[in-house]
């Protein structure tokens, strides 16, 4: 389990390919408080330690991980918000965040307001489903606050200097996918619902 606090901007140090999965090699100062088999958030997506080396650490992207995530697009040099799991008893200041991604969103534009960057992403239609004006929403791992929502799946966050100076959200140019996953309560809330056939096109104890 995650906060969306990022704790550090990594970056991929090194790529190796295998078949339907990847390597991944990430630079980092958190690398020497790690161990091998704990979780790591890399850009929202959990990840295990497999390996660890001088100020590195060595993690395996899967074929769904590849699939539903923008880690089949990483090359060396690529920026990465990472995030150790949470521990038990310490502050929750973002939101409660798994890691599980649930797809890709496309990162549409910004507008600056002062210090406050409005950032505007298309979302994957189920993601969209469960996302609330000023509830929560995690983007590339961020957790951050749904300032507005528009059409064909739009939402709009705000940014302050602080998440800018500490995230990759800076580099994101138009078109460019993010991982994306939707609030956890709006997830069971429309699972729920579809279960019961309480939502339009919906049908009782049949999977959506």
């Amino acid at each position: 389990m995650f906060t969306g606090i990022i704790e550090d901007v990594g970056e991929v140090a090194a790529v190796a390919e295998a078949r339907n999965s990847r390597t991944l090699v990430i630079a980092t100062p958190l690398a020497g408080e790690l161990a091998a088999g704990e979780s790591v958030a890399v850009d929202g997506a959990c990840l295990t330690v497999a390996d660890l080396g001088a100020g590195t650490f060595t993690a395996e992207a899967g074929a769904p991980t590849l699939e539903r995530t923008v880690a089949g697009r990483y090359a060396a040099g690529a920026a990465v918000n990472l995030e150790r799991a949470v521990r038990a008893g310490h502050r929750l200041g973002g939101h409660l965040v798994q890691g599980h991604v649930d797809g890709l969103a496309t990162f549409a534009g910004r507008r600056e307001a002062g210090e406050t960057h409005f950032l505007e992403f298309r979302l994957p239609e189920d993601v969209f489903a469960t996302t609330v004006v000023h509830g929560s929403i995690a983007l590339n791992g961020v957790s951050l606050t749904v300032n507005g929502l528009g059409g064909d799946g739009r939402c709009e966050v705000a940014t302050i200097p602080h998440t800018r100076r500490n995230t990759n959200l800076p580099g994101l140019e138009a078109g460019d996918p993010v991982n994306v996953e939707a609030d956890l309560i709006g997830r069971y809330v429309r699972r729920i619902l579809e279960a019961a056939g309480t939502l339009p096109g919906s049908h009782p104890n049949r999977a959506p």
